[in-house]
């Protein structure tokens, strides 16, 4: 009998999809034999094929907005929300393959000219997060299967139920079957595909310690792409803000949409100590409105429950440790039911912890930093290996233009959350947060190489300088 993977809802512990585990070497084997042919066909064709998909998707909203919110736990409103993600991803990475991969030619030297072209890596394994299940890995998969790759996909282990059905989508869609793969299964499945032989490259979106190790994993691997798009421990700076409702509204959606688990979520709020009070007072009674309930709830919850119960026992873990060594908690983190991962929002000052960790709670934990001045605030935002997102909330422009210079991030904004980037923009960070292939808008650079080319449609050649005269030659041997 073959091996088995199960998923279950966390929001009510329910089993919900079990899969056959399946095998690298015949996922990998299956791409590579349907790549020529997909790399062939017009991009024309390719990009029918996949607008095809987005209008099928789009057909099963709902069905499919059910199912990842079952599976996540998220609320409905916001599963919603990553299906028309997933749709709209296609026409911006068609638009983007034809801005970042376009076809040049240039006049080249004595009448020839020098044309520029890309093409697809091969066959590329896409590695997808539990958090966005749908979303995210299609951020990959559209753009490679734009440039013609095909792809192996691999969910994660937590949430493949959303996972196969994202491919059964592309083959309801005329997708070929060989040029999207599923390989379901856990971490002993993920690790055979990153080192498969087989493979052109890998897509990763996930934690920044897998991430590292992806990395020192293809160090000797430099002929492969390899693409990170890692977590961070992003600074939400709030800073001469008069209206403080308005701050405290962007500092709970930056921290505590999908229930903390965001990469781009806020984990360090910094504020002018002295003038804070009524912020954090604020943010306090609008996180205590929030509603925590499972994705269906009526009225709809604002967030549901972190992945599974051992996502929660670490945060736990985690606040219990940040107590441990000074912190004060403004508003507790508590579990109202200790069999299932349901957290309430929590806010904890770790002005007073010495040698804090720079780690990426995943969760709804918000910690905050009071500072004396704005250049403690950038220094304190700047303080950690990561740089994903950080936002300036309040302040003037020069403020904000200070803000942008000096802190290090891939996404900098302004009187916005540190979250919800733009899918028409490229996304990525620095440090741990990446290896500098920002996807999202520029996914398209990483899904194909460059090929310069100078060509003519006559061949001319001549040495003009360098050898000898084969007539003065001639003469001596006279």
């Amino acid at each position: 009998m073959a091996a088995t993977l199960s998923s279950f809802e966390p929001a009510t512990g329910d089993l919900l999809w079990t899969g056959e585990i399946g095998d690298a070497d015949r996922e990998v084997a299956a791409a590579r034999a349907a790549w020529a042919g997909w790399a062939s066909r017009p991009l024309t064709v390719r990009v029918e094929a996949l607008r095809r998909f987005g209008n099928v998707v789009r057909g099963h909203k709902e069905k499919f907005a059910d199912l990842i919110a079952r599976e996540t736990g998220k609320p409905v409103w916001e599963s919603l929300t990553e299906v028309d993600a997933v749709v709209n991803k296609v026409d911006i990475s068609v638009s983007a393959y034809g801005e970042r991969t376009s076809q040049r030619r240039l006049e080249g030297a004595l009448g020839s000219r020098v044309a520029v072209r890309h093409k697809p890596h091969g066959v590329l394994a896409v590695l997808g997060p539990y958090n966005f299940p749908a979303h995210l890995p299609n951020g990959h998969i559209i753009p490679a299967l734009l440039a013609g790759n095909t792809v192996v996909f691999k969910p994660s282990e937590k949430t493949p139920a959303v996972g196969a059905r994202l491919v059964e989508l592309f083959h309801e869609a005329g997708v070929p079957e060989g040029v999207v793969r599923l390989l379901a299964g856990g971490p002993e499945q993920g690790k055979a595909l990153a080192a498969h032989a087989g493979i052109d490259g890998l897509l990763f979106t996930g934690s920044a310690r897998a991430g590292m190790s992806l990395h020192r994993q293809f160090a000797d691997a430099p002929h492969k792409i390899l693409a990170l798009e890692l977590g961070g421990n992003n600074p939400l700076v709030v800073w001469d803000m008069a209206d403080a409702f308005t701050a405290a509204t962007i500092v709970v959606q930056s921290a505590f949409l999908s229930a903390g688990q965001r990469c781009t979520a806020a984990r360090r709020l910094i504020v002018q100590d002295g003038a804070h009070e009524e912020l954090l007072a604020t943010v306090v009674k609008l996180a205590e409105r929030l509603i925590v309930d499972h994705p269906h709830a009526t009225p709809p919850p604002f967030m549901g429950p972190v992945i599974d119960n051992q996502a929660a026992d670490q945060l736990q873990e985690n606040f219990l440790d940040l107590l441990i060594k000074g912190g004060r908690p403004i508003k507790q983190l508590s579990r109202p039911d200790e069999s299932k991962p349901f957290l309430t929002p929590a806010i904890i000052d770790v002005t007073a912890v010495e040698k804090r960790s720079d780690a990426e709670l995943f969760g709804p934990v918000l910690q905050v930093i009071r500072v004396p001045d704005f250049d403690a605030a950038l220094a304190e935002a700047n303080n950690t290996r990561y740089g994903l997102a950080a936002s300036l909330v309040g302040g003037s422009p020069q403020l904000y233009d200070r803000f942008w210079a000096n802190v290090r991030a891939g996404v900098i904004n302004w009187n916005k959350p540190t979250n919800g980037a733009p899918s028409n923009a490229p996304f990525g960070g620095v440090g741990l947060s990446g290896n500098h292939r920002p996807s999202a808008y520029y996914a398209a650079d990483y899904c194909a190489y460059p090929v310069t080319s100078s060509e003519a449609e006559q061949a001319r050649a001549s040495i003009g300088v360098g050898l000898r005269d084969p007539y003065a030659a001639n003469e001596l041997e006279g």
